[in-house]
């Protein structure tokens, strides 16, 4: 059987990868390990659709990524929980709020909306927030979003549906232009083959410069009207993305059910699944210092994924080699995966087909890191 397009992967880069390419009447074929849509790193995140500014490539990305999540979401299903419920960044002492006023002047440059709130404005848009800190920024229009629901809207309701074949349990064990070989043997083929499982892309394209950054999650009991936005600390690139060992940053999210959920940690050097209540403590000692009541709310349950990271923290979308034509790869997003799947899978299909794409596509490109090692790194 040959179909149009392959896709491997079925999590929430996948699914919109093979959404946009059905869309644009392309047949097909999406392959995943596991047993249901939108499992792996997708089912393990928080689902915040938020702009990040750690670098202009990724305020690019992620800013056109959530306007197409916008428009998108009237179309989304009550069990989607799409819920606009905007980012607030907080500030714990002067010169964080000072990187609250920088961070309104860049995303207002680049027409996200943005609002600086002082100390009491920010009490009163959260008044479960400790009364010492300094203030905040408001990004109204961030979200958030169940991503394994929204990975399957995706592929069985979106506008080219009926062009996706979705077969689960089915691992990819190697890839060839024109063709995948399924670890049972059999082989697809495939005009274009898209290579979007995550960490394991690794194994179908052992150059991918990708590793696992594990991280801890944990959700509350049901306390509605706790919290009404998405809260990050304004330290979080600084506390959460250290180049080894272990990190933690305040990461706090209201979910639908009036549940809370609490994040987060980063750790480099393991693929140990398994919940470390060392750590685990450490995520909620720090939130303390930004919710004070938490510590007295019940949680319901803890649980790790695993992120896959690239050494600048862009992700790799486009062609995977001159060895590999018609092979493609949409991977390595890291902590962003539901926040950018839209924006990759726009950005993916603009090449395949040749078109211009809406961004400058150059600082995703697979092969920048062996262009920066050629030039000597200028």
């Amino acid at each position: 059987m040959t179909v149009d397009a392959v896709v491997i992967g079925a999590g929430i880069v996948g699914a919109a990868c093979a959404a946009e390419l059905a869309a644009q009447g392309m047949t097909v074929e999406v392959l995943d390990a596991a047993s249901s849509i939108g499992g792996g790193a997708t089912a393990a995140g928080m689902g915040h659709i938020v702009v990040m500014n750690d670098s202009p490539a990724e305020l690019a990305l992620s800013s056109y990524s959530r306007e197409l999540w916008l428009a998108l979401a009237p179309s989304l299903r009550a069990a989607d929980a799409f819920a606009r419920c905007g980012t607030l960044w907080v500030a714990a002492d002067d010169e964080e709020w000072r990187a609250a006023q920088t961070l309104h002047h860049v995303l207002t440059g680049a027409c996200v909306k943005a609002d600086v709130l002082d100390a009491a404005a920010l009490r009163e848009c959260e008044p479960s927030l400790a009364p010492s800190l300094a203030g905040g920024l408001l990004v109204p229009d961030d979200a958030i979003v169940y991503a394994p629901r929204a990975a399957q809207w995706l592929l069985e309701h979106s506008s080219g549906h009926r062009n996706i074949r979705v077969r689960l349990g089915c691992a990819a064990a190697a890839v060839t232009p024109g063709e995948v070989r399924l670890a049972n043997g059999d082989r697809i083929g495939g005009g274009q083959i898209v290579i979007a499982n995550g960490l394991t892309a690794r194994a179908l394209v052992p150059t991918l410069p990708i590793e696992p950054k594990k991280g801890h999650l944990l959700i509350t009991d049901r306390y509605r009207g706790y919290l009404s936005h998405q809260v990050l600390e304004l330290g979080y690139i600084k506390s959460a993305h250290q180049a080894q060992g272990a990190s933690v940053a305040f990461n706090a999210q209201p979910r639908p059910t009036g549940q809370v959920l609490l994040g987060s940690s980063r750790q480099f050097d393991t693929l140990d699944a398994a919940v470390e209540w060392p750590v685990l403590a450490r995520m909620v000692e720090r939130a303390a210092r930004y919710l004070p009541a938490l510590p007295s709310l019940n949680a319901m349950r803890a649980w790790t994924g695993f992120r896959a990271a690239t050494p600048d923290g862009l992700p790799l979308i486009g062609p995977a080699g001159e060895s590999s034509p018609g092979v493609w790869v949409a991977a390595g997003h890291e902590g962003l995966g539901v926040t950018t799947s839209l924006a990759t899978a726009k950005l993916l299909a603009a090449q395949i087909a040749g078109t211009d794409p809406a961004i400058d596509i150059a600082p995703y490109r697979v092969d920048r890191f062996r262009m920066e090692a050629s030039s000597g790194g200028r």
